[in-house]
């Protein structure tokens, strides 16, 4: 039998017969690594630890403490999970269970929704599976015989016919169980002791709307008890900051069935819109952006020249033109189109470049039903978008530039961002020998910021590689947000042209930007971040003003004239209430300061200040200073009262 050799972690070579499988090779390093194995990592791929090795490659164990190992335990719950719902519902057809971030799911084709009770059934089935260590076992099979053991479940039959010809089909038992997959697993179902399913949802077969409703169950699974005992805590803190649930409670929007998907905003949601839109709108009148607006209405000319006509119709809300009678109009649901018409309308010279377009103009959607999610997937909605046109040789500095820029804006908001290289995706517009100049440039740019960055294969844009920045909130959760994409298409297609130094026309680059990318969402994440309890300079309201009695009604009037003459959000509460009553008020409203009057503060001048948070303590102060105070952390845009 030929040898084969493995190179380790540390860069030791460890020889071994062909065939040998990771087990032997881990019990070959000792006792211990054998017992904690859960999986192997031969040239990058996962495999179970039972599969034999037939070349040189790259080798190491898998055990909990690597971040890999934790997607092979969550698959393995889903099969745990398919395990159990078979045993309880024998007739139920098996979907797919993957392992997805932080949790597993597995979709079943049921005779009726799970209920809360079938959940705590299977749960405690699954228990029951994991205790009997039932080992997962790997079988190559062919076609014909995965028919013949599937031939009861048109699902996975249908999986089946679309393997193609050349593929491994194999599959996995484990007890009373068996399923298609491809695989890895841990060693055995006893390997799963800290997991919960968490909720069931309807869900169409392999996403398509035209085929049948099946029920996915969701769960997670870890490896520690404290860390399940974490997540299921983040669970309930993100149910409490929900922006759905607090949107209504601050009285901030509203949904409506005449209008699904579109929010209607009440005086103080949109209050803290426009704080934020003048927030982006100072700080890119500041770095030389150029406001611009246009059309929201175009026929299908525009969207045929961008590609979107072949490529995003589905998501675009067409129109009727009265004229023709077809759908050959659309509202627009991307700017980019727009800013590449209005440039092209004028002539232009390097000595222009960059031109910095930006817009905040409505944009539309047409998001399925079942997609929509309070704010965060919308059919209108208005983004921070940005256009930057200019030549190859600015690339580097604008891109570093820009993502100093949205970097300022997440800390100004308190958020903590990390950035990611998207390159090329299968469905894209535009040559190889466009994409290996775009990713080149793109990736130069972005090591020249010195910044740290993750690698996303195949997830750019249709027309250009991208930079993404994902943003973690106060509860660890993480966001895509901003954006930089590279586009050499659009120049190309929307025939851009600058006059060079030269002399003679030339093509510009542009740069696609968004910082908070759709304010919808952006606003659903600052909710959920801040749970509705926002910094100063972002808050509605930011100072309730409490006469005791009616003794004070007017004292207290001139300290919230004093407060709006300044600029600063004030709500008067005059009210009959008790006093107690009105600071409860207050309190659920998540005010940041609420200022008291009594006839004390009403002779001399003062205000009684409590602060949000502080309970019942009480500072008492000068009005004029309290107004200069609360001046000064707004302009600084603080982010503690």
């Amino acid at each position: 039998m030929n040898g084969i050799h493995l190179t380790l972690p540390d860069g030791s070579v460890r020889e071994a017969p062909e065939g040998t499988t990771p087990r032997e090779i881990a019990k070959s390093i000792g006792p211990g690594l054998a017992r904690a194995a859960l999986a192997a990592r031969v040239d990058g791929a996962i495999v179970d630890l039972d599969r034999p090795l037939r070349r040189d490659a790259s080798f190491a164990i898998l055990t909990d403490r690597d971040p890999d190992a934790l997607d092979v335990l969550r698959h393995s719950a889903a099969h745990i999970l398919a395990t159990a719902v078979r045993e309880l519902f024998p007739r139920a057809a098996i979907g797919f269970g993957p392992p997805i971030e932080d949790g597993f799911y597995y979709d079943f084709e049921v005779e009726r929704p799970f209920t809360p009770d079938d959940l705590e059934a299977i749960e405690r089935k699954m228990a029951e599976v994991a205790e009997k260590d039932y080992p997962f076992l790997r079988e190559e099979v062919s076609r014909d015989e995965a028919n013949r053991r599937f031939r009861d479940d048109p699902l996975k039959l249908e999986r089946i016919a679309d393997l193609g010809d050349d593929e491994t089909i194999s599959i996995y038992t484990d007890g009373p169980f068996v399923d298609l997959c491809r695989g890895p697993h841990v060693p055995s179902t006893g390997r799963l002791k800290h997991f919960k399913l968490l909720s069931a949802a309807a869900a169409y077969w392999r996403g398509d709307s035209r085929r049948q409703m099946l029920q996915r169950i969701y769960g997670t699974a870890w490896f520690k008890k404290e860390d399940l005992a974490a997540y299921t805590h983040r669970l309930e803190e993100a149910k409490r900051r929900d922006h759905r649930k607090l949107g209504r409670e601050l009285d901030l929007f509203l949904f409506h069935p005449v209008s699904p998907g579109s929010a209607f905003w009440t005086d103080k949601g949109t209050t803290l819109y426009r704080v934020i839109n003048d927030y982006i709108r100072e700080l890119q009148q500041r770095h030389g952006y150029l406001e611009i607006k246009t059309p929201l209405l175009y026929n299908k000319a525009l969207w045929e020249t961008s590609g979107h006509w072949g490529k995003y119709r589905e998501n675009m809300f067409l129109v009727l033109d009265s004229e023709t009678g077809e759908h050959d109009m659309s509202l627009k649901p991307m700017n980019c189109p727009s800013h590449h018409v209005l440039y092209g309308l004028g002539r232009h010279s390097y000595r222009e470049l960059p031109i910095r377009y930006s817009t905040f103009d409505v944009l539309h959607r047409n998001e399925v039903t079942g997609a929509l999610s309070g704010l965060t997937r919308v059919r209108q909605f208005q983004q921070d978008d940005c256009h930057i046109y200019l030549m190859p040789s600015q690339i580097a500095g604008e891109v570093r530039h820009v993502a100093e820029m949205i970097l300022e804006v997440y800390r100004t908001f308190g958020l903590t961002a990390t950035m990611k290289f998207a390159t090329r995706p299968e469905v894209r517009i535009g040559d190889d020998a466009m994409w290996d100049r775009a990713e080149a440039d793109l990736r130069a740019a972005l090591e020249a910021t010195g910044m740290p960055y993750d690698l996303k294969p195949g997830d750019g844009a249709f027309y250009g590689p991208k930079i993404d920045f994902d943003v973690g909130d106060s509860i660890g959760r993480k966001w895509q947000l901003g954006t930089i994409q590279l586009d050499y298409a659009a120049p190309e297609r929307f025939d851009m042209l600058y006059v060079g130094e030269d002399n003679t026309e030339h093509r510009p680059v542009v740069i696609h930007r968004a910082m908070c990318g759709s304010f919808e969402r952006f606003i659903a994440i600052l909710i959920e971040h801040f749970a509705g309890a926002f910094p100063l300079w972002l808050s509605p309201e930011q100072v309730r003003v409490l006469p005791i009695s009616d003794q004070q009604a007017e004292a207290a009037r001139r300290v919230h004239q004093g407060l709006r003459d300044a600029g600063i959000r004030s709500v008067l509460d005059a009210g009959s209430q008790t006093l107690n009553y009105r600071i409860r008020d207050a309190e659920m409203a998540k005010v940041p300061y609420m200022a008291v009057v009594g006839q004390r503060e009403a002779e001399a001048g003062t205000v009684a200040v409590r602060t949000r948070g502080a309970g019942s303590k009480q500072d008492v102060i000068p009005v004029g200073e309290f107004v200069t105070r609360l001046g000064e952390s707004i302009r600084a845009r603080a982010l503690e009262l």
